[in-house]
């Protein structure tokens, strides 16, 4: 017997489409800071209702990927340079932690992938494709996160790569730097060494140095 799909389903199914393919782009830096959402807009883009469009941007608020001002605008977040601290502040304290956590669990193959994506990481670079960029660094770090097997904190370090996205494009779109910068390099060392410390000084600099600079 078929199992008819229910306009319940249905419209669940479009909002988790549009929710997961626009907190891609916020994290990735595909949206500029500041950038206006409209229910319209998206309705429009995805071919969905304003029910499944409303109900993304809810959620992406909640997220804080999005930001909703008393008037209803929604818009992405235009960090000020306090709030740029803060979030750098908070990838250095979960990230180390993060890594310190998959340092045990640092195989060769792990090893390998994080090559393999800084090598991506490096030609995104050469190409000033900052969206690359930004997409191919979260995942040198997710890749080597996963290790830890703390997915509660991931998911936190998650949330604060989603609310840094337009802020990571505005930064990386006007560096004139033709190569990528050393700290991957650095934490493919340490974790080659097994040396903690040198891998969480690396993590460190690595998720704060750019920000750091934008918001100093």
């Amino acid at each position: 017997m078929l199992i008819q799909t229910r306009p319940s389903d249905a419209g669940i199914a479009a909002h988790d489409r549009l929710y997961r393919s626009l907190r891609q782009q916020i994290m990735h830096g595909e949206l500029a800071p500041g950038q206006a959402l409209t229910l319209r807009g998206l309705a429009k883009s995805y071919g969905v209702s304003m029910t499944p469009a409303r109900e993304a941007l809810r959620r992406l608020v909640a997220e804080g990927a999005l930001t909703l001002s008393s008037s209803g605008r929604v818009a992405t977040p235009d960090l000020s340079h306090d709030r740029i601290e803060e979030l750098a502040t908070l990838r250095a304290l979960i990230e180390t932690e993060l890594a310190s956590r998959a340092l045990p669990r640092a195989h060769l193959a792990l090893i390998e992938r994080l090559q393999a994506i800084n090598m991506a990481n490096a030609e995104a670079v050469v190409k000033r494709d900052a969206v690359g960029y930004i997409r191919t660094n979260l995942e040198f770090h997710r890749t080597l996160y996963l290790r830890a097997q703390a997915p509660a904190m991931l998911a936190m370090a998650e949330t604060v790569w989603l609310q840094l996205g337009p802020t990571m494009r505005a930064l990386y779109g006007r560096l004139t730097r033709s190569e990528p910068p050393q700290h991957h390099r650095m934490i493919i060392a340490a974790l080659k060494a097994g040396d903690e410390p040198a891998l969480r000084l690396a993590i460190r600099t690595d998720v704060t140095q750019g920000l750091r600079h934008i918001a100093g």
